[in-house]
C-alpha cells in the first residue's frame, strides 16, 4: 500500500497518486479566500472515481454536500476528538482496497493510516485513547504516543519520519529498533520546547480573557502548539502572533468556535490560524481593544 502526507492546505497533485485512494484525517481546506475551492474540490474531482473513501472529523460547512456520498465519512470534533476513532474493520471491509493512504502529518493522522493499513485493528491497545488525548489536548496519553508526537513535533515537516511511524505502528510496534530514529528526533524537541518556556514568559494579559504573545522577532523556533497551551494557562484564550499570522486557540471543551467567529468555513473550532492582515479584526471579535497593543 502505497503512503503520501497532506494538510487542509497542502495535498499530493491526484494524478501522482496510484490506484485507489483513502484520505484519512485531512480537513477541506477553510479560511475567508476559499480554500476548498482552490484546494479540495480539485483533489476530490481530480481523483474521480479513484478516491474510495475520505474519513475526516473537522468541522466544515460543505460536508452538509457530501451527506449523499458513502465514500465521505465525515464528522465533526465534537463527535469525534479523532480521527483513528472513525475507523474501523466494517469501514474498511465496505470500502474494499485501497492502493494509496492519503493521511495528516501529525499523530491523529498517523495513527489513521496504520490502523486502516491493520484493517481496522488498533496499532496497540490504546491507540485511539492516545490520539483523541493528542489531538484535543485533553487528558494524558500514553508513553508510547507520548515518544511519537514529541518526535513528530520536533521534525513536522519529515516525510521520512512520518513513514516510519506509520509502519511501526502498522506492525504493532514489533520491532523495538524502530524506537531509535523516533527518540532521536523526539529529544531535538528538549531546545526548542526551552525556547518556548522563554517566549511564554512574555504573554500579555488583556481583557476580557485573553493572553497575546508576539514571536515575530527576538526568539528561536518555538512550538506553537505547546506555546499556545501555556498561554490557556493564563487565560481562556490564547493568541500567537508571528510574522505572517495570527494563532488562537481555547481548550477542547471550551465550547468557544473560532471557525464561525472568524468566518473560516472549516477547520477545528477551538484552534485556527489567520492571515496577520487580519489582527485588528481578531482582536476586536474576542472583544480586546486593539489599541491596548497598537494594532
Amino acid at each position: 500500500m502505497h503512503l503520501a502526507f497532506g494538510t487542509p492546505r497542502k495535498l499530493p497533485k491526484a494524478s501522482q497518486l496510484a490506484g485507489r485512494v483513502a484520505v484519512l484525517d485531512i480537513a477541506f481546506a477553510g479560511g475567508s479566500g476559499g480554500g476548498f475551492d482552490k484546494v479540495t474540490r480539485p483533489f476530490i474531482d481530480g481523483l474521480g472515481a479513484r478516491l474510495g473513501v475520505w474519513v475526516d472529523h473537522h468541522d466544515h460547512e460543505e460536508h452538509a454536500n457530501f451527506r449523499s456520498d458513502a465514500r465521505f465519512v465525515l464528522s465533526t470534533k465534537a463527535e469525534h476528538g479523532a480521527c483513528p476513532e472513525m475507523i474501523d474493520s466494517a469501514l474498511v471491509e465496505r470500502v474494499g482496497r485501497i492502493d494509496t493512504i492519503v493521511c495528516h502529518t501529525d499523530f491523529d493522522g498517523l495513527a489513521s493510516a496504520a490502523k486502516w493499513m491493520r484493517a481496522g485493528l488498533e496499532p496497540y491497545e490504546g491507540c485511539d485513547d492516545d490520539a483523541r488525548a493528542i489531538d484535543t489536548r485533553l487528558g494524558t496519553p500514553s508513553a508510547v504516543a507520548e515518544r511519537i508526537d514529541r518526535a513528530l513535533r520536533a521534525r513536522p515537516n519529515d516525510l521520512g519520519l512520518m513513514g516510519m511511524v506509520v509502519r511501526h505502528l502498522s506492525e504493532g510496534l514489533r520491532d523495538a529498533a524502530n524506537w531509535e530514529p523516533i527518540d532521536l528526533a523526539a529529544a531535538e524537541l528538549l531546545p526548542i520546547e526551552r525556547e518556548t518556556r522563554r517566549a511564554a514568559e512574555q504573554y500579555r494579559r488583556l481583557p476580557p480573557g485573553v493572553a497575546l504573545v508576539d514571536v515575530s522577532e527576538g526568539f528561536g523556533r518555538v512550538d506553537k502548539t505547546l506555546l499556545l497551551l501555556l498561554g490557556q494557562e493564563r487565560e481562556p484564550v490564547s493568541v500567537v502572533l508571528d510574522r505572517d499570522n495570527v494563532s488562537v486557540a481555547a481548550r477542547f471543551d471550551s465550547g468557544l468556535n473560532f471557525v464561525s467567529l472568524f468566518g473560516l468555513g472549516g477547520g477545528m473550532p477551538t484552534r485556527v490560524s489567520v492571515p496577520r492582515s487580519r489582527l485588528r479584526e481578531v482582536l476586536t471579535l474576542l472583544k480586546v481593544d486593539p489599541a491596548v497593543i497598537g494594532a
